[in-house]
């Protein structure tokens, strides 16, 4: 691997780095129709059929700037992740922003998954070294998952998976999916590793595999960017989203059995959230941030049991660096547009945008 390239200095290079390759807590970012993403544990498997055209949703918490988001229709509310205040926020659907979950273990969240099943909400704890709690001097130092009551917003536990991996390396974890046993899959963006996490926190490295090396290189900030969002699908298979745009398939009972999709185009890079569909067909974004043209909504359809899929680009999001697609009210499925552009040229911001979309 590629030594990784930092310049902490330049706050808007971090955060060029972050809306690019993407979250999903698959998420990617994003579970059943009761529950957010991850339930049980896909992400809200509801079809866009029942609403006619749905309205964008104009968040108005200030400096939020979320990264990933889910759903859950049982209370009707997104919850987003703030990569700048380490904190989760409850968003209903009419805007409005209050904060559900703050702990001081949290440094910047980023992937959110609501698994409804149990009750709780995933969340990755990540470093860029940019947020308020952040140790500048040390930026990917912290990579964690918290588990937090969907309620109250308290902590179940929250592990430390750089103490898991052992390898004196930078580490991201960009994303979360859980198994219907409750199991968490966390994946890593910065090293090809994949941890397993159970109901009660404790965790292991579930793979190591050169099929999980990150290829996208960000010009002077990071080389070899990785795994950028997770789903788990039928089959006990999870699907990894690469952020160079292939996919990975991983038999969760032989992981030493991990293989790439074979698709029928690869998906635009970099790939950034991902949302598993009713039909067991996966949304997938894809941010614009590099190219500067707009972020691509494609639908993946699987075949063989996932040895195949056929992509195809289904809608687009005006906002090159939508980084999340996550299920709605009313059949919905939106696109999360985190406001990063003022975030990276150092403004203050009111909100943020969620963008009807498309899903086949």
């Amino acid at each position: 691997m590629k030594k990784t390239k930092l310049k902490i200095a330049i706050a808007g290079a971090v955060l060029v780095a972050m809306a690019a390759t993407g979250t999903a807590l698959a998420a990617g970012g994003s579970s059943n129709g009761d529950s957010g993403s991850g339930s049980g544990s896909e992400r809200p498997r509801i079809e866009q059929s029942q609403q006619k055209d749905p309205s964008a949703i104009k968040a108005d918490g200030p400096n939020v700037f979320p990264h990933s988001l889910d759903y859950d229709a049982r209370s009707k509310t997104f919850f987003a992740g703030s990569l700048k205040q380490g904190k989760v926020y409850a968003v209903s659907p009419d805007g409005k922003v209050r904060t559900h979950i703050d702990d001081p273990e949290l440094v910047s969240a980023q992937a959110v998954n609501v698994d409804r099943e149990r009750d709780r909400i995933l969340v990755s704890n990540v470093d860029y070294g940019t947020a308020d709690r952040s140790n500048p001097e040390s930026p990917f130092g912290i990579a964690g998952v918290g588990s937090y009551d969907l309620k109250t917003g308290k902590q179940d536990w929250c592990v430390d998976l750089t103490a898991i991996a052992l390898d004196g390396k930078k580490h991201l974890i960009s994303d979360v999916t859980v198994a219907p046993d409750g199991t968490a899959y966390a994946v890593d963006e910065l090293t090809p590793t994949v941890f397993r996490i159970d109901t009660e926190g404790r965790a292991a490295v579930f793979l190591r595999s050169d099929l999980l090396q990150g290829k996208l290189d960000i010009p002077n900030f990071l080389d070899d960017v990785g795994m950028a969002a997770v789903e788990w699908v039928k089959g006990n298979q999870l699907i990894i989203a690469m952020a160079d745009g292939s996919l990975v398939r991983v038999p969760v009972e032989h992981p030493e059995k991990a293989a790439k999709v074979k698709l029928s185009a690869p998906l635009a890079s970099p790939t950034a959230g991902m949302r598993l569909l009713k039909d067991g067909s996966l949304t997938a974004v894809s941010s614009g941030l590099l190219s500067g043209k707009p972020a691509q909504i494609q639908h993946v359809k699987p075949r063989n049991g996932w040895k195949e899929a056929t992509v195809t680009v289904i809608d687009t999001v005006e906002d090159p660096v939508t980084s999340d697609v996550t299920a709605g009210p009313g059949a919905t499925t939106y696109a999360l547009s985190g406001g990063l552009a003022d975030l990276l040229a150092g403004k203050p911001n009111d909100g943020f945008t969620l963008t009807p979309v498309k899903t086949n």
